[in-house]
């Protein structure tokens, strides 16, 4: 996700409250599971801010394995809230619903360009998204939010568990995509747990730093913002 962070006055404090409840609400919905079967189809899912007050949305559907490119979709509107941090799903999820509504192939499990569980709160916009849709998803970030790691070996596939600097919680992996280029973060969502979530971006592996279902959302994003302007 690529997050516009605009300045301006301190967010209203009833606003926070009233987030942070439904936050911590969509997290007690949250489940950690294996897939029941491997998936036919997976979708990538990102979204950017062409301008301060919009939001672009995108989804791609590949198959799976062959990661054959079977739909892509968007969703352009206003952004519905001011930047918060550690609320930034808030400001996502309803235009990325609005995407994932525009879908004609329905995928079997999402990547989201973001983190799940590796979140302050264990709340980021995979794992958000995947309460709301009540979907299979999970988080490959280009970015650490929050956790301790090790650096990972310096070769493809080589990975090093990301972890709750107080508490040792295991949040994700932090896997070396491509040899001797910056880490993936990879994190459970919704009813994907990590191993699930780590196989699945291997596998989707194509010789760039991004796996495809996320690197071709962000393309497409790209695409379609001339469509928009």
């Amino acid at each position: 996700m690529a997050y516009f962070r605009p300045p301006g006055p301190a967010p209203d404090p009833a606003l926070v409250r009233s987030l942070t409840q439904q936050q911590h609400e969509l997290h007690q919905r949250l489940r950690a599971e294996p897939l029941a079967q491997p998936p036919r189809l997976i979708a990538g899912c990102d979204s950017s801010f062409p301008t301060p007050d919009t939001i672009l949305s995108v989804f791609v559907v590949l198959q799976y394995p062959s990661l054959e490119l079977m739909e892509k979709v968007y969703s352009y509107g206003p952004v519905p809230l001011p930047y918060i941090p550690g609320l930034l799903s808030f400001r996502e999820a309803p235009n990325v619903v609005q995407a994932f509504a525009k879908l004609v192939n329905k995928p079997d499990v999402i990547m989201v360009d973001g983190h799940g569980v590796a979140h302050p709160r264990r709340m980021g916009i995979a794992a958000h998204l995947g309460v709301l849709l009540d979907m299979p998803t999970f988080g490959v970030a280009k970015n650490k939010l929050t956790g301790t790691f090790a650096e990972p070996g310096p070769t493809r596939g080589d990975h090093s568990p990301l972890t709750d600097t107080r508490t040792g919680e295991l949040l994700g992996q932090v896997l070396r995509s491509k040899d001797r280029v910056l880490p993936l973060f990879i994190s459970a969502g919704h009813r994907c747990d990590l191993p699930t979530a780590t196989a699945l971006t291997l596998g989707c592996l194509r010789g760039y730093k991004l796996p495809e279902p996320t690197r071709l959302a962000d393309h497409w994003a790209e695409e379609f913002k001339q469509e928009v302007r």
